[in-house]
């Protein structure tokens, strides 16, 4: 396929790049380890199913994300359910009820437990079959593949092979790690787009061999082409490659310049062709994720441990009961011979109550009482909180203040197991672009010549303002930068734009004083990048695609204040300018000499230019770091207000760039390019050196023309969602794969740095350690860059000493990160970071983020949250106790590894204070309501027992003990967790403290605990004295005689469903209907079951309360009156405790409820700032900051 008009006009834009990586490489040390352990790969391109390739057995192109497979579901799901220990003993307490040894049915004790694991198998198995469904939706996407005879067929991602010839368009997803063969450029180059990788934006250059791509032009090439890849094997690093490539019996090395990575898109580039050299689970970003892990919330895990409790005090009064019962039946056999309990029968019995053998008898009376006190463990609690977290997890996903309206996303639980969880974050960690950003700059102010222009609103200056109910301005006119943004927002949106200042728009510079600067400024904005220009044929109109984008902010700028940049040739670029003289436009071409590319070592980008009248120009445009000292020293008219006006923009969250130029004559021209280019032709190892030198050499006696000011567009309300999520006590790092210096801005864009904070910067970037890595001695450089980052922690924390009340910010990149995150040094490294407002880590890569989240988990002990938006983020989503996916545009890989998927980050704010907060408070207190029915329950068992001389006589009917969980009691405890509110929405947003009841564990306390279950006990014992005591001495039949045991056991039965059942509405803070009707309604349930089942002929299964309620109980006063007297007695400590605690004792909860219901306006807000409390992030301290300025100085201006 010869080139299209569209492609020769690119030909040749990869000269702009004379300094990048791409280019011809030789073959290093590194390509003699091929074929050594670790390089042992070997592919056969486009010949996958070559026998010696079928030998290989290399995997298919298909992955997986679920947890169980069709073979693994049942073992998995069983283990997972008999690792809680209640279900386990439950199992065994079910095999032993077909014993003889049982004091009730085997039916009534196994199908309970049938019933709730098979509940919770299912509702496992409908979870993982959604994750299988995302799944398939990313194997079975559609891709171009070579099937032989230079045909390429739409074949399924998961069917790709090792070997096979793909072909991608523009804007498509690589579907495996790829070698580049060629593209729809001669020269082989594609733009690759890596932010699902490394969360970068700005594209990645990429170049096929010279000798792939001038032959491989079209899909007829491949009909006889092959290759033979020997290469690394699979491994996470995504930086790397070593391989080589044999074609027509000529080796050529590879290096990380000729791959593709999965998940990455094409970009700019309308075709590629590449060779699938990994695929599947040894993709290097697959090898960055881990398998999904089984999470367990803190809640779960602490309910274990109160079950061993519980079964330790069963196993404790099961070897009393059996102690005594044993003592007993030993003397039951008088001197005399005459039987003490002779209704037991002890001379007839075989075992049990055999005096003759009281040991063996006392061992069967443990087994009887281990399955009688089984009452104490709530069988149904599991279930029961499965359910309550499934509608937890509906009503998240059925929130509308989630929905995001502009993709249609709302928000989705995808699991909920962690529900509670999101109640008790300690720490977030979060990825950068993508999940707080919009990936998108937009130009808004800048500083020419000292004087300050732009009118537009940040978005942090928005939410300082809001967090007031003031306008702000920098400049102190509030309504007249409400009116500028007013009519900012009327006009039409330009992307990348957001300027406007009457006295530079319109052509309107031509009429400043210092237009001749201004001229220079725009005109160095116009020129000095490497954007491609494409012009739509039908309008006329020029847009750009550039590596980042603020490149391309800059250039939108340009064109929209007169300097518009519209064609560009290998070695020139044309303007359209407005005449300063004449006011009209005029096309200017300026030739390129030399571009001098942006790197973060130095900070500036520059280009030499030769204009029409033969001038030669060095523009430049850096970070302030590194161009002010570069400035001539005679010409820094302006840079101190300069310096000013950066630190507003700073200030206001604005990433900073400073512009300066030079003219230079044509002999100091000359030396340069001729030092220049023999530094670009050295084959030295200090090539890179050479060629900074040149330009450094030309880079200096700068002359400064101002600074600009972009804003990396934050998603809508980030500033706010952090502000209130520090207000919560929430710390909140930053784990990205950008260079620190976009990172450091976008801290201050969203608030977590600030003017003021001391930053404590972790790099490797010193001289020393430069100097060493030139020379190349690894064990030197890893010696001397461990030492380094250690005395760079230990210089922190030194400083955090000395400097006691300053808030701190901990800035980390890649390289220093991966010596901190080492055994030895990881704790100093945590002690540091935990000691800091706000962290960021920069050039992560996906397994240091992983890493990280591990550490500050384990490390801290705290519940972890993380999110983020892409494929480089999956290993810290299953890695935190939390993983939340941004289902943003770029792919599902996030989403499918989260635990919870949102659209957008502010949505952060409401899932944790509001539905967290709720989720937490419903489950404790859901939890300690269970455990304290149960123990109500299985102590008036014990008690009975033990007033029965510890016969194994069980105090109910077989069936009231089955029931009693499932259907008296349970429907209260499902509505609480799912309804009950102690705080509106409004007022958790209102009071963020109030979510620091869920970090510090406040509900769920060993404490509350531990009272919920002495509660319990003084119920029981209450109910179980009142009920014996009234009634044993009393005619309850016509004959006179006292209550039998049925009669007893279920008029103690009533007592305890209705004291459970009461206590449930005593505790409630929020009723609703459905609470109403589950609480009375299982009241309800009870009689209608007794009368229903007493109708049941006893020879049936009514056994022993055969018409108890129709003959005994309900015609008889005292039944009723003792239901009704033992209630109200037993509910009067709790309802007195509850009295005491919430007046003299109340916790944020109870505040929030008394000055609501009680209190005036101004006690509620004076409680709110209170709950404030102070924080070192966010837009509340960064205005508190700037406030506490204000007075300090004012302070010193006035008079003593």
């Amino acid at each position: 396929m010869p080139p299209t008009g569209r492609r020769r006009r690119k030909i040749g834009l990869n000269k702009l790049y004379s300094f990048a990586t791409c280019g011809k490489k030789g073959f290093g040390e590194e390509h003699a380890r091929i074929g050594t352990p670790g390089f042992s790969r070997v592919v056969y391109v486009n010949d996958p199913n070559n026998p010696d390739a079928i030998l290989l057995n290399y995997q298919l192109n298909y992955i997986s994300t679920s947890k169980y497979t069709l073979f693994t579901f049942i073992p998995k799901s069983l283990f997972e359910q008999f690792r809680r220990v209640a279900n386990f003993y439950f199992l065994l307490s079910g095999c032993l009820a077909f014993t003889p040894l049982a004091p009730y049915t085997a039916v009534s004790a196994i199908l309970p437990l049938l019933v709730v694991i098979g509940a919770t198998m299912a509702k496992e198995g409908i979870e993982d079959w959604r994750r299988k469904q995302q799944d398939h939706e990313v194997n079975y996407r559609k891709v171009k593949t070579h099937t032989g005879n230079g045909i390429f067929e739409i074949t399924e991602w998961s069917s790709l092979k090792v070997g096979d010839i793909v072909k991608i368009q523009k804007d498509e997803f690589f579907p495996a790690d790829l070698l580049l063969l060629s593209s729809s450029y001669e020269d082989g180059i594609c733009y690759v787009e890596t932010m699902n990788l490394d969360g970068e934006t700005n594209l990645k250059l990429k170049q096929a061999l010279e000798s792939t791509s001038n032959s491989l032009l079209d899909d007829s090439s491949f009909t006889d082409f092959k290759a033979t890849v020997k290469c690394e094997d699979p491994n996470p690093n995504l930086y790397s490659f070593v391989g080589s490539t044999e074609i027509d019996a000529q080796t050529y090395p590879l290096s990380p310049q000729q791959i593709l990575l999965r998940d990455s898109k094409l970009r700019n580039t309308e075709f590629v062709y590449g060779a699938v050299i990994f695929t599947g689970h040894d993709t290097k970003v697959m090898q960055n994720s881990t398998d999904p892990p089984s999470k367990r919330s803190k809640i779960e895990r602490r309910m274990d441990r109160i079950i061993y409790l519980l079964l330790c005090s069963l196993v404790t009064i099961a070897f009393i009961g059996s102690f005594f019962f044993g003592f007993w039946t030993k003397s039951d056999i008088k001197s005399d011979g005459s039987l003490k309990r002779w209704y037991l029968k002890p001379n007839q019995s075989t075992i049990y109550f055999d005096p003759n053998r009281s040991g063996l008898a006392a061992f069967c009376h443990f087994l009887t009482a281990m399955m009688l006190y089984s009452y104490f463990i709530p069988i149904s609690l599991y279930i029961s909180i499965e359910i309550v977290k499934l509608l937890q997890a509906l009503f998240i996903n059925q929130d509308i203040q989630m929905y995001h309206e502009e993709s249609d996303k709302p928000a989705r639980a995808r699991t909920s197991n962690l529900n509670e969880e999101l109640g008790q974050v300690n720490t977030i960690l979060s990825d950068k672009t993508g999940t707080l950003t919009c990936n998108s700059m937009e130009f808004i102010k800048c500083s020419i010549a000292g004087v300050n222009y732009g009118h537009g609103i940040t978005e942090v200056e928005r939410a300082m303002a809001k967090r007031k109910g003031i306008n702000i301005d920098s400049n102190g006119d509030f309504e007249q930068e409400e009116e500028n943004q007013s009519e900012i927002n009327n006009k039409p949106k330009i992307k990348g734009y957001n300027f406007e200042d009457p006295r530079i728009t319109d052509g309107n510079w031509i009429k400043e004083k210092n237009r001749d600067i201004i001229e220079k400024f725009f005109r160095l904005l116009a020129v000095c990048h490497t954007c491609i220009p494409e012009t739509d044929e039908e309008t006329g109109r020029v847009s750009y695609e550039a590596e980042s984008p603020d490149e391309a902010a800059f250039v939108i700028a340009a064109r929209e204040l007169g300097f518009e940049f519209f064609q560009r040739t290998p070695n020139s670029v044309s303007l359209r300018e407005r005449d300063p003289q004449k006011g009209n436009f005029v096309t200017r071409t300026y030739k390129i000499l030399n571009v001098l590319e942006f790197s973060s070592a130095r900070k500036r980008m520059s280009v030499i230019v030769k204009d029409e009248d033969d001038r030669i120009f060095l523009f430049s445009k850096g970070a302030d770091s590194v161009m002010f000292e570069r400035l001539a020293r005679d010409k820094k008219d302006y840079e101190a207000i300069t310096r000013d006006h950066i630190n507003e923009y700073a200030d206001a969250g604005l990433r900073t760039l400073v512009l300066a130029y030079r003219e230079l004559g044509l002999k100091e021209y000359e030396e340069f390019n001729k030092k220049f280019t023999n530094a670009k032709n050295s084959v030295s190892s200090d090539r890179d050196e050479k060629i900074e030198e040149a330009a450094d050499f030309i880079e200096r006696n700068l002359i400064l023309l101002g600074a600009t000011a972009v804003e990396d567009k934050l998603q809508n309300g980030v500033p706010e969602c952090i502000d209130k999520l520090a207000q919560a006590g929430i710390k909140i790092w930053v784990l990205t794969g950008d260079k620190m210096e976009t990172a450091i801005n976008i801290g201050f864009a969203c608030s977590l740095l600030r003017q003021g904070m001391t930053q404590i910067t972790i790099t490797l970037e010193s001289h020393d350690i430069l100097s060493l890595e030139k020379e190349g001695d690894k064990m030197a450089i890893h010696k001397a860059s461990k030492e380094s980052v250690v005395n760079q922690i230990e210089e922190g924390m030194r400083q955090m000493e000395i400097l006691d009340l300053t808030s701190f910010a901990l800035i980390i990149d890649g390289k220093s990160l991966a010596f901190a995150l080492e055994e030895d040094v990881k704790h100093a490294f945590l002690s540091l970071a935990i000691g800091c407002g706000s962290v960021i880590c920069c050039r992560s890569s996906p397994k240091q983020k992983a890493l990280v989240t591990r550490l500050v988990k384990e490390g801290t002990k705290k519940v972890t949250l993380a999110i983020g938006d892409g494929a480089n983020d999956v290993g810290m989503l299953q890695e935190a106790d939390i993983g939340v996916g941004i289902s943003g545009a770029e792919g599902m890989q996030a989403v499918m590894a989260s635990d919870i998927a949102i659209a957008q980050f502010r949505f952060l704010e409401r899932l944790l204070l509001v539905h967290g907060h709720w989720c937490y408070r419903r489950i404790s207190s859901m939890i300690c309501y269970f455990f304290y029915k149960n123990i109500t329950f299985g102590v008036t068992l014990f008690v009975y027992e033990a007033h029965a001389s510890f016969s194994g006589q069980p105090a109910y009917n077989d069936w009231f003990l089955s029931l009693y969980n499932v259907l008296f009691t349970s429907l209260p405890v499902i509505a609480l967790g799912v309804f009950d509110q102690d705080c509106s929405a409004r007022f958790c947003l209102m009071f963020p403290q109030l979510y620091q009841e869920g970090v510090k564990n406040k509900l769920f306390s060993w404490f509350r605990i531990i009272g919920s279950m002495l509660n319990g006990v003084v119920s029981a014992c209450i109910i179980f004295f009142l009920c014996t005591n009234i009634m044993r001495s009393q005619a309850f039949r016509r004959d006179g005689q006292p209550p039998s045991l049925d009669v007893l056991g279920t008029t103690m039965y009533t007592c305890v469903v209705w004291v459970v059942n009461c206590q449930m509405a005593v505790a409630v803070n929020y009723f609703t209907l459905i609470q109403h009707i589950f609480i009375w309604g299982g009241i309800a349930l009870w009689y209608l079951f007794l009368y229903l089942y007493g109708s049941v002929p006893p020879r049936i299964y009514s056994t022993t309360v055969y018409s108890v309620l129709t003959e005994r109980l309900g015609p008889a006063p005292q039944y009723w009156f003792v239901t009704f007297f033992v209630t109200i007695t037993t509910l009067i400590p709790f309802f007195t405790y509850a009295a005491i605690q919430f007046r003299f004792f109340p916790m944020d909860h109870n505040r929030i409820q008394w000055f609501r219901h009680n209190g005036k306006t101004g006690d509620l807000e004076m409680l709110r700032q209170k709950s404030i409390g102070m924080t070192s992030v966010g837009v509340s301290a960064r205005l508190e900051a700037k406030l506490s300025v204000r007075r300090s100085v004012d302070s010193e201006r006035s008079p003593i």
